[in-house]
């Protein structure tokens, strides 16, 4: 198994899907990466050789801000908007959906499972 910026990648895949394993890059950043290298996209992790490899691993720690920084910076960014207490930060804080989306139904994801309100019950017809 091929080690890049700490994590594992799959060997049996293409070079540009397997670089997606790593938290911070997608398929375009791939493509990027393979094209600066000068890799072929349907290469395999397999067939890469450790000249390549190191290129690779070269190019994602100069120009890419991925997996433990990529996390730590988002973090510091939610926790700013918290500490200014922005509408933002606010809707962070209490666990709601920060981006505009309703929350009279759904929002289930972000508010957790349905909390029973005591002593409400359905109006008899």
């Amino acid at each position: 198994m091929a080690r890049i910026a700490g994590v594992n990648i799959p060997t049996g895949k293409r070079v540009e899907i397997a670089l997606t394993y790593i938290h911070g890059i997608g398929r375009t950043k791939a493509k990027e990466i393979c094209a600066k290298v000068e890799i072929p996209m349907e290469r395999r992790v397999s067939d890469l050789t450790e000249n390549e490899l190191a290129g690779i691993r070269e190019a994602i720690d100069n120009d890419y801000n991925v997996e433990g920084d990529l996390r730590r910076e988002v973090a510091m960014n939610i926790k700013r908007l918290m500490d200014l207490g922005c509408y933002r930060g606010i809707r962070h804080r209490r666990g709601l959906p920060v981006h505009g989306q309703r929350t009279h139904t759904n929002a289930r994801t972000r508010k957790g499972p349905a909390k029973a309100i005591a002593g409400k019950k359905k109006a008899a017809i």
